[in-house]
């Protein structure tokens, strides 16, 4: 996303807002490295497993990374300031 003077951001190519939706299972060309503690892994390692075990439904961590992104945006495009990654940020 572009940023624009006075630190507000816009997003290139319109708004997709609440219908923001990962790309699923599909082939990814683009790749991004993200460092994260040992207890982070073991969260989203516990996340898979409970997706598998409880819900039936058999998910990489990848596509667990890419849903909760693809929310967190869609969240911030629609909430803005009241976003949860916002909140979060700024420590509230």
């Amino acid at each position: 996303a572009a940023v624009q003077a006075g630190g507000q951001g816009r997003r290139r190519g319109g708004s997709r807002g609440a219908n923001r939706r990962p790309s699923g299972r599909e082939r990814h060309d683009e790749k991004i490295t993200v460092y994260v503690s040992a207890e982070e892994l073991m969260d989203l390692e516990h996340a898979r497993l409970v997706l598998r075990g409880e819900h039936g439904l058999a998910v990489d961590r990848g596509r667990i990374v890419r849903e909760a992104v693809a929310v967190v945006l869609a969240d911030l495009e629609s909430r803005g300031d009241a976003s949860i990654l916002v909140r979060r940020l700024r420590g509230r």
